[in-house]
């Protein structure tokens, strides 16, 4: 029987598998050489990682969104933005001096400020024009504080969209709290706002930060990691099926070899963190691996469900042809009895 780990050992894997997990690599731009930890940094960041793992397996904690919704070309664009998210001024605006406005003469003014300060926005677009503004959405599940919501998006602002003109708009009316931001594109030093997958990760782990700041439970773990291997349908192709202009319905089956490596990545991060915490001889990170375990056993379980594929009625209709077509479940090398592989 393999001994326990090392304090030092178990901090490492939980170092490094956590990081593959919590940190992905590709949102960390190393300008030099990362220097090594020390035995106290390196429990440090492993207690972080513990403390991403337990609101993700055991509480399963409410997940925070951020989503960049769209954005204007022109100043006319922009101007509808501002009617649509003030319901055309009766909802209260907040700017990036927190100065706040109402009604619709305010939106007037504003959309001049907007289109005369710094770089002019044209007033229409023209074929080939670049965003002048983007529009940003952050979102927390129902019974979550409105006024909390909109203090931590205010903070996110701040942090995230400093040097940039932007404005703010609470909407509690409906089931979920959420803020529109308005963001000009180009900021006061002319640095051009772009964002990417990355940024908006980013973005996710800000806004969740800024809520747990407030006592709010929020994370922004990435979907894989928490076994959602769907992407949510993009705000324009729901609008398109609701007017009946969509095309193409997307499939509900999981999308091809980047995503299941993905998904493989995933499990194997999770099986490793589990088998380290198992043999840890703290009764709370073996109390932990068994939760690890029973999560990556629902891994497997969601895979199967999910993807119409694989259920059992349309394999037992299709035969034994279609599943020996199924991609096989990543298998891990003898795993020990105290971590239960999904089988």
């Amino acid at each position: 029987m393999a001994s326990a780990p090392h304090a030092p050992d178990l901090d490492g894997i939980l170092i490094t598998w956590g990081d593959r997990l919590f940190y992905p690599g590709n949102r960390i731009v190393q300008v030099r050489p990362q220097p090594k930890l020390g035995a106290s940094g390196a429990h440090q960041r492993a207690n972080a990682i513990r403390n991403r793992i337990e609101p993700t397996v055991v509480r399963r904690a409410p997940q925070v969104m951020v989503k960049v919704t769209g954005g204007g070309r022109s100043i006319a664009a922009i101007a509808a933005h501002f009617r649509y998210i003030s319901k055309n001024g009766r909802l209260e605006i907040e700017d990036q001096r927190g100065e706040t406005m109402q009604g619709k003469d305010s939106l007037h003014h504003l959309a001049d400020e907007w289109r005369m300060g710094g770089a002019r926005i044209p007033e229409d677009a023209e074929p080939g024009q670049r965003r002048q503004a983007f529009n940003i959405m952050l979102s927390m599940p129902r019974g979550t504080d409105p006024l909390i919501v909109q203090r931590a998006a205010r903070e996110f602002a701040q942090a995230e969209l400093a040097d940039h003109k932007y404005v703010m708009v609470l909407h509690d009316h409906q089931a979920n709290p959420h803020v529109h931001i308005s963001v000009r594109a180009v900021s006061r030093l002319g640095k051009r706002l772009n964002p990417r997958k990355n940024d908006l990760h980013r973005w996710r782990e800000t806004f969740a930060e800024k809520l747990r700041g407030y006592g709010v439970e929020a994370e922004a773990t990435r979907q894989v990691t928490r076994a959602k291997f769907h992407q949510p349908d993009q705000l324009w192709r729901l609008k398109a099926q609701e007017a009946g202009r969509l095309r193409k319905v997307r499939s509900n089956g999981t999308e091809g070899p980047k995503l299941r490596a993905s998904r493989a990545a995933a499990v194997d991060a999770w099986v490793q963190i589990g088998l380290a915490l198992a043999g840890s001889g703290q009764a709370t990170d073996r109390q932990l691996a068994k939760h690890i375990a029973s999560f990556v056993r629902g891994m497997a379980t969601t895979d199967q469900t999910d993807d119409p594929k694989r259920s059992p009625r349309i394999q037992e209709q299709q035969g034994q042809r279609d599943s020996r077509q199924t991609d096989p479940q990543p298998q891990p090398p003898n795993l020990p009895r105290d971590i239960d592989y999904p089988r």
